[in-house]
């Protein structure tokens, strides 16, 4: 399988630290890249993360608080400077266009690439021109609007060795199968379904600034990855609701309800140089592989359930 992670750029909430920058994630998979939330600074991150410009396919934005997003203007600059190929899609929330417009043209620059702004009126799957998943927009509650995304790949099958062996399918016929469905062999028709086995689809969430809601369980729901706001320790949960935050605790409960297999948590409040409380609240909840995000770590994709 094709190369499948997370690159994180940054993990620090509405200001960055001196070992933070502002959020900003980008998504390996396959042949694609998907840029999240990128906050001030991504574009050098990238450089420090070995993440170039052309890696970017798509770009997904949650809403238009400035750490979420004032790196567009220099990410969209850079697509254009090294000539990128190809098209770029750019989600947003579409009552925050007028935000996207301002960043895609603070300064003057020469247009060279391909942007496909894709704002976003209401909760459903997206647009997603060419790519190998399904693409879905999960509306959650923020003083301004927010939306999470959740990337589904489709269940497909996986091929066998011992009963391709056994009905005497072997070299280009292998492609065929693959590719038709069934394949003659010495006479006799082989289907797929007799030589392969069912391959679950891989589901990967992104869950930024929120309160706790529906949209939450909606996004984590059997995600093999899921990336979720932890900005406050449980001890501070009435300013996370204040403020329309997450607590460390709040966000692993939820991934552990979900069935989620590897959570990160990010986007931490400048008010904790220590996460060892993040920690402590996560694990009350969360027994799977749990990941404390830091800036320019790579975080795998688990490999597929059985």
């Amino acid at each position: 399988m094709s190369q499948r992670e997370l690159v994180v750029l940054g993990t620090a909430s509405q200001v960055p630290t001196r070992h933070r920058n502002h959020n900003g994630y980008l998504l390996r998979w396959d042949g694609e890249g998907l840029l999240l939330d990128p906050g001030e600074g991504t574009q050098r991150q990238m450089l420090h993360a070995g993440v170039t410009a052309t890696q970017i396919t798509r770009i997904a934005v949650t809403h238009f608080h400035g750490d979420h997003c004032l790196g567009l203007a220099g990410v969209i600059q850079r697509i254009n400077l090294d000539r990128v190929p190809h098209p770029v899609d750019v989600y947003f929330p579409a009552s925050g266009e007028v935000y996207f417009e301002r960043l895609r043209h603070a300064t003057a620059y020469h247009e060279t690439a391909v942007l496909r702004p894709r704002p976003i009126d209401e909760p459903g799957p997206l647009p997603a021109p060419g790519a190998r998943f399904a693409l879905d927009a999960v509306r959650l509650d923020h003083p301004v609007e927010s939306f999470g995304y959740r990337l589904s790949e489709p269940d497909g099958r996986r091929l066998v060795p011992q009963r391709l062996a056994a009905l005497g399918v072997s070299g280009p016929a292998v492609g065929r199968l693959q590719h038709e469905g069934a394949v003659e062999v010495d006479g006799r028709t082989v289907t797929l379904d007799e030589v392969s086995e069912p391959r679950p689809g891989q589901k990967f969430a992104f869950v930024m600034d929120t309160r706790m809601c529906e949209g939450v369980h909606a996004l984590a729901e059997g995600a093999d990855l899921l990336v979720a706001e932890a900005t406050f320790a449980d001890a501070d949960a009435r300013l996370a609701e204040d403020h329309g935050h997450l607590t460390a605790g709040q966000a692993a409960k939820a991934a552990a309800e979900a069935g989620v297999r590897t959570l990160v948590l990010t986007h931490f409040s400048q008010r904790y140089p220590d996460l060892g409380q993040h920690l402590a609240d996560a694990r009350k909840h969360f027994d799977g592989e749990l990941v404390l995000a830091e800036d320019l770590a790579r975080v795998p994709v688990p490999a597929r359930r059985p």
